[in-house]
């Protein structure tokens, strides 16, 4: 009721306002006989409707018809509800309206409600399918007749919108209006749950929809749920395989003009986003806020509800949640690997192929990825950056600290369920059934050895070759693996950690603690 009594008083002020006011001028179009109250106006339709331009002369522009003594009054039209501004009553009017909680118009198959009839019927075309407008050029189609107008523009290319401060010519009004928020930094429209900001009030409506949860666009061949129709016809194309851009300088193709605008910055080099922190410079605004807080400030603003793992980025989480939910939607279609991300899949294809495109400069290195790279370059360099709190251990890759401290504290996830093997990894149980199941894919090609694993395999041809890269700093003992010299080394510092349990016996090897064992068990194995 205050709203309806409140729009009521504006229109009486529109009323007095409007009251006693008359033109100064009235200018008539010698082309279209129309009529104007400035000349301005004027000159500017027919710049934009028949193509003449705009001079000093009065005849040129049109016929001055009329003359009033009565000055010329600008009446500005403000709402009392909101910071709208108008010069035209109609418009101020309509927007009134749009203040009233009952909307009198409401589409029977969505909650759509509008004040106008016309909106009405052109939002039902979105339901019924009927897209009456297309373009006679591309395949461009559409609701209204103002739509296909402004599209026509695109391929006329003209631009009867321009700015009289910095150069910028665009289509429509409403391109102008955001083009110069973005230049002045002005975000009229906020959430109330979060901090950010919008230009436009459809951003914040299409913005809430993160919040409340809402995903009302679904693809019709899988579950993929968004909040917006634009996202969804582009996961479409992931079905389709349709890729519309493509690199005319590589073979990159996708689905997006934005992912295509992004590639073709990494051939120019452009790279508009820079660290204020250090030297960095990015090719996106995303990855320098993911440099920012992975490298300077350390923050992690996304957790798992499930674990203890945080992330920097949600759709890092969104990828976490796969491990725990066994999700696994890519498939290799030559074996039976399945993984979680399409990136993944990419460099598991690679060892089908062979394809080993980076390759180490100072060794035969060859590898799948550019991280295996680097991880291999630090055998080189002697970095190691991953150190043990509890021993003197080091290591190179995170992943192998932690599966080092496993040793120490006791912890032995990994079961066989044929024997009372446990071990510390998954790669180990692996490797430790193929005992069970007698499987030997590694053989060498000059005598019938056959092993397990591929290192086994490396480790045996040295003994063809002859070749034995480690030896002792004490004495001339030379061998093919580090682990026998480390063996070795145990018979000069004296250490035997193995001890038997029965008498005093103490060994350095496992393997030589199992053969005294058969001393008390009085096993034979050899009769």
């Amino acid at each position: 009721m205050k709203k309806k009594i409140l729009i009521q008083k504006s229109v009486n002020i529109l009323k007095k306002k409007t009251s006693g006011t008359s033109t100064k001028y009235i200018f008539e179009c010698d082309g279209c006989s129309k009529k104007f109250s400035t000349k301005d106006i004027l000159a500017k339709h027919i710049s934009y409707s028949h193509k003449t331009q705009k001079n000093s002369d009065t005849t040129a522009v049109g016929t001055q018809v009329e003359q009033t003594p009565v000055p010329q009054q600008t009446v500005i039209f403000n709402c009392d509800i909101c910071e709208f501004k108008t010069s035209q009553k109609r418009y101020i009017l309509a927007h009134l309206k749009a203040h009233v909680a009952k909307r009198m118009y409401c589409c029977n198959t969505c909650e759509y409600k509008c004040i106008r009839k016309s909106n009405l019927q052109t939002h039902m075309k979105i339901h019924t399918g009927g897209i009456p407008f297309s373009c006679n050029i591309c395949e461009y189609r559409c609701i209204t007749k103002s739509s296909l107008q402004k599209h026509i523009k695109i391929h006329t290319g003209e631009k009867p919108v321009s700015c009289h401060i910095y150069e910028y010519r665009c289509i429509t009004k409403s391109n102008f209006q955001r083009d110069r928020k973005i230049r002045t930094g002005e975000k009229p429209f906020s959430c109330n749950i979060c901090e950010h900001r919008f230009i436009r009030k459809s951003s914040l409506q299409t913005h809430m929809k993160i919040h409340t949860g809402e995903k009302p666009f679904s693809c019709n061949i899988c579950e993929y749920r968004c909040i917006r129709k634009s996202s969804l016809q582009t996961h479409v194309k992931i079905h389709t395989g349709e890729k519309p851009f493509s690199c005319n300088i590589c073979e990159y193709r996708c689905t997006t003009k934005s992912n295509f605008q992004r590639h073709m910055k990494i051939h120019t080099g452009e790279k508009s986003f820079s660290c204020n922190i250090c030297e960095y410079s990015f090719i996106t605004k995303s990855r320098l806020q993911t440099h920012i807080m992975k490298i300077h400030t350390g923050e992690k603003p996304v957790s798992c509800n499930i674990c203890e793992h945080k992330f920097i980025r949600k759709c890092d989480l969104e990828t976490h949640m796969k491990i725990h939910t066994g999700e696994k939607p890519f498939l290799c279609n030559i074996c039976e690997y399945r993984c979680i991300t399409k990136s993944n899949l990419k460099t598991h294809m690679k060892i089908h192929t062979g394809e080993k495109p980076f390759s180490c400069n100072i060794c035969e290195y060859r590898c799948i990825t550019k991280s295996y790279l680097q991880t291999h370059m630090k055998i080189h360099t002697g970095e190691k950056p991953f150190s043990c709190n509890i021993c003197e251990h080091r290591f190179i890759r995170k992943c192998d600290l932690q599966t080092h401290m496993k040793i120490h504290t006791g912890k032995k996830p990994f079961s066989c369920n044929i024997c009372e093997y446990r071990c510390i990894t998954k790669r180990n149980l692996q490797r430790h059934m193929k005992i069970h199941t007698g499987e030997k894919p590694f053989s060498c090609n000059i005598c019938e050895y056959r092993c397990i694993t591929k290192i086994n395999l490396q480790s045996h041809m040295k003994i063809h070759t002859g070749e034995k890269p480690f030896s002792c700093n004490i004495c001339e003992y030379r061998c093919t693996t580090k682990s026998y010299l480390q063996t070795h080394m145990k018979i000069h510092t004296g250490e035997k950690p193995f001890s038997c349990n029965i008498c005093e016996y103490r060994c350095i090897t496992k393997s030589c603690l199992q053969r005294h064992m058969k001393i008390h068990t009085r096993e034979k194995p050899f009769s």
